[in-house]
Formats: C-alpha cells, sequence, structure tokens
C-alpha cells in the first residue's frame, strides 16, 4: 500500500511516497534514511493511483540520456538545460526546470534533486551524492541505470511466468461457466421427466446448472462483486501481511522468498557501497528492500558491526547469509572490493531465482491444465452418464 510521508531531512521539509504493509513499517523505511518523521496516512485511493503512474518520472531514461551529454563534455547545468529544452512532457519539464534554478541559487545537484522525492528516491540522491565526493557522476549514474535493469529484469521474469498460469485459469474457469450456465441447461430439457431417474451428482449438477441460468444476471454480479472484494481485500495491509507470511512459511516457496529479498538487498548495498557510502550507513538505506522479519534481523546485524565485528560475520550471525554470500564477503573483506562481491553474491542468486522460476512455471502449467481439464470433463461426463446408461440398458 502506498503511504505519503511528511518528514525533516538534512535538505529541509520532504513529502515523498512510499509503498509499505503499514504506516509503522512505512515510516520505519522514513527513518532508515535518516529521516525525522512527521507524518504518514495512506495514499491508496484509484485516482491517485493513476495520476501518479500517469506523471511519473522517467528516471532511467532521464540518467542514460545525462551521461551521454556528460561525456559528450558538456558542464552538468548546461546538459541539464538541454533536457529542459528537448522534454516535451509538461511534467518532467517543471521537475527539470525546478532542479536547473536550484543549481543557479548555488545548491549542489544532490540537494537540488532532493526537493523532489516523488522523481528522484532517497536512493537515487544518496548516490549522486556520494559521487560529488568523487567528481565521478556519469559513471555513479551507470551503476544505478545498471542496477534498476537488474531489478526490473528480475520482475519481468516473475510477471511474465505468471501471465500463462493466470491466463489458463482465467480460460478454464470461462469455459466451465459456460458448460454450466448454458449447456447444463439444454441438458435439462432432454432430461425433463426422468431426474429421478438420473444419477445423484447428475441431478446436483443439472440443478446448479438451472439455478445459473435462472439467476444469471445475479451470478454476474456477484462473481464481479467477488473478484472486486478480493482485489480491495489484498490491497489492504493486513491482507497483504497475512499473505506474505503465508508465502513466507510455505516449505520450499519461503527460502526462496527469503533469498530473493537478500539478492535486492546485496545488490542494493552493494551499489552503494561502490558510490562510496559507508557499510552502516548503506545497510540503513537498504533495508527496506526486506521483509520485515529480516528487517529485525539487519538491525542486528548492524549493531553488532557497530560493536567491531566483520560484515561477513554478523551477515551469518544474524541469518542475512547464505553459504555462497559468506564466502564471497569474507573475499570482499579481504580485498577491499565488498561491493563488487555483493554484486556477485546478487549475480549468482539472479541465476539461482531464475532457474527456480523457470523450473515451477514448468511444474504448475501442466498441474493446472491437467485440473482445469479434470473439471471439464466431470461436468461433461457427468451429463452424458444418463445416456451412456440407457445405452447399455438398451444392448
Amino acid at each position: 500500500m502506498l503511504y505519503e510521508i511528511r518528514a525533516l531531512g538534512p535538505g529541509g521539509r520532504k513529502v515523498f511516497t512510499v509503498d509499505a504493509a503499514g504506516e509503522a513499517e512505512a515510516a520505519e523505511q522514513a527513518r532508515g534514511q535518516g529521516l525525522q518523521v512527521l507524518t504518514v496516512a495512506p495514499r491508496s485511493n484509484v485516482a491517485a493511483r493513476w495520476r501518479g503512474r500517469r506523471s511519473r518520472f522517467p528516471l532511467v531514461l532521464f540518467s542514460r540520456e545525462l551521461m551521454a551529454l556528460l561525456g559528450s563534455g558538456l558542464a552538468l547545468t548546461e546538459a541539464l538545460q538541454t533536457l529542459v529544452e528537448k522534454e516535451t512532457r509538461a511534467e518532467t519539464r517543471q521537475v527539470l526546470d525546478q532542479v536547473v534554478r536550484h543549481l543557479f541559487e548555488g545548491e549542489r545537484f544532490s540537494t537540488a534533486i532532493s526537493h523532489f522525492p516523488d522523481a528522484f528516491p532517497p536512493l537515487y540522491v544518496s548516490v549522486v551524492q556520494a559521487s560529488e565526493k568523487t567528481s565521478g557522476l556519469a559513471e555513479a549514474l551507470a551503476r544505478y541505470v545498471a542496477y534498476q535493469e537488474q531489478v526490473e529484469g528480475v520482475k519481468k521474469k516473475v510477471v511474465a511466468a505468471s501471465v500463462y498460469p493466470l491466463l489458463l485459469l482465467a480460460v478454464g474457469g470461462l469455459v466451465a461457466l459456460f458448460l454450466l450456465g448454458y449447456v447444463t441447461p439444454r441438458f435439462a430439457a432432454i432430461y425433463e421427466g426422468n431426474m429421478e431417474r438420473l444419477p445423484f451428482a447428475s441431478r446436483m449438477l443439472i440443478a446448479g446448472g438451472g439455478l445459473v441460468e435462472a439467476h444469471a444476471l445475479t451470478a454476474l454480479f456477484a462473481l464481479v462483486a467477488t473478484l472486486a472484494l478480493a482485489v480491495w481485500g489484498f490491497t489492504r495491509p493486513a491482507t497483504r501481511a497475512w499473505v506474505s507470511r503465508l508465502l513466507w512459511r510455505a516449505p520450499g516457496l519461503g527460502e526462496h522468498l527469503r533469498i530473493f529479498h537478500l539478492t535486492r538487498f546485496y545488490r542494493t548495498v552493494g551499489m552503494l557501497l561502490q558510490g562510496g557510502i559507508p557499510v552502516v550507513q548503506a545497510l540503513g538505506m537498504a533495508g527496506g528492500m526486506l521483509h520485515p522479519e529480516l528487517r529485525l534481523r539487519l538491525q542486528g546485524a548492524t549493531r553488532l558491526i557497530r560493536e567491531g565485528q566483520s560484515l561477513s560475520r554478523a551477515m551469518e550471525q544474524s541469518g542475512l547469509s547464505t553459504p555462497v554470500s559468506v564466502r564471497l564477503l569474507r573475499v570482499g573483506e579481504k580485498s577491499g572490493r565488498m561491493g563488487e562481491m555483493m554484486e556477485s553474491v546478487a549475480k549468482f542468486h539472479d541465476e539461482e531465482l531464475a532457474r527456480f522460476v523457470e523450473w515451477f512455471t514448468r511444474l504448475v502449467e501442466p498441474l493446472l491444465m491437467a485440473l482445469i481439464g479434470l473439471v471439464i470433463g466431470v461436468i461433461v461426463v457427468l451429463l452424458y452418464l444418463p445416456i451412456f446408461e440407457l445405452a447399455g440398458s438398451l444392448e
């Protein structure tokens, strides 16, 4: 669920939106970014979400274009003015124009973009802020773009793997409804006057079909209302938290969900470390990527690091590691390339998750097809069963 947060930070008052399971989690995300939370309010109405999606700032495209202009030798202000001139979307043009105005007032680039948290998330601002210490803005933008592409790539794989099973369920459900609401009543006319001789299951099926036909509009309204209620319920923080707990505790699936959260976390921390951000600060900024249960463990790991323990040992003791990640983190501690090692951990587990998604899809698809075929087959057999029995009695 989306929450609008008003908070105070180093750059002054900020208003931005986060996705969280509840108000407490939203406030915790803001505090993890070093902000003082003033108010937290839900922003869950459909119109607000639609407006937010329509006016979403094209951050990756902006970063790519800015990298190209900086690589051509333009100064930052000149590059931003060029982007303002070529921009056709009014909302994006207004944001960039305001950023340029803040730059001319003497603010740093990271401070200028921090005034627009809906366009530039805190993670992006921190990456830019770290790059200002080394004058490597183009390299920092390249790291962020690569990070976003990798994260989006994982999301697209999961969505693509979900499309076909959902399509199977939808088509199978429509076919079953057609058989029940249209075909079954036609068979009822054939068996009229002999209903008491039909098998019990066939009588129940025909009675159900007649009920659906007689109250078609009511049944359609009930179906739509049920779907709408399910969608509304899933947007509720309590419902989403309950579903998340069920999935988290599911045998086999829960472990892969843990690895998925850890992969996003390691990739984010690795990008921040490569940008020059200290370890403890990077862990706090990336904590929002974790499941609430893992977020509590991260607090313990952060405390151990502050007490002087190594990152690999703190992550292992707090249950935020895998055997592969522990070994790679130890290598990173010895070589001083911790950011690169965290990126290597994320890449390794990305491949593991991709194999799991492919295997899971190959398993679920035939199971769904078999289930749908079984339901449709039972309906057809129950409709034709009396005819089969009559033909057998004539032999």
